[in-house]
């Protein structure tokens, strides 16, 4: 019930954005089949994908940027098929803030009154919503893949609301 509430606020919040807004989503690449490497989505990942593909359909997807690695282009791959676009990959270069800012560049490059994707790493998320303007980005442990940060660019300075989508992750 809670995880329905949570995607109806998503859904609600996504319709009601102003005129000329852009949206960005924030998540983290769904569950792996390996922690080591560039490991492919397990079953619980490849359904993280579904779920957010499905919280996102009437989101005005424009964008879906993530980086090279196999596990975060599975999980755009769902939301990016729906939309009819093809990913676009961010290099992880020169550590995590230096990939942040390339990231928020280019989603601020998106058209206003569509929304972007980003599909991150538990270590990329944070620095990433904080390069968009979250003042209070949530820190994610590496067991964690159920968070999404939606931040509305409009307006003197945006707006961060936290929320989660697809099945809860089990605590670590």
């Amino acid at each position: 019930m809670i995880r329905s509430l949570t995607v109806a606020a998503l859904s609600f919040l996504l319709a009601a954005s102003p005129a000329l807004a852009q949206t960005v989503v924030i998540v983290r690449h769904g569950e792996k089949v390996s922690p080591n490497g560039d490991s492919d989505l397990s079953a619980a990942g490849q359904a993280r994908a579904q779920a957010l593909a499905a919280s996102l359909s009437g989101a005005k997807v424009a964008l879906v940027l993530a980086t090279p690695l196999k596990r975060t282009q599975q999980t755009g791959q769902p939301t990016a098929d729906a939309a009819g676009l093809k990913i676009v990959p961010i290099a992880l270069d020169g550590g995590a803030a230096a990939h942040a800012q390339r990231v928020a560049e280019a989603a601020r490059k998106a058209a206003p009154d569509t929304t972007v994707l980003i599909v991150g790493h538990s270590n990329t998320v944070t620095d990433i919503a904080r390069a968009l303007g979250d003042p209070a980005p949530e820190t994610l442990t590496d067991c964690e893949y159920d968070h999404m940060t939606v931040i509305q660019l409009s307006g003197p300075a945006p707006k961060a609301i936290h929320a989660r989508y697809g099945e809860p992750t089990k605590a670590c």
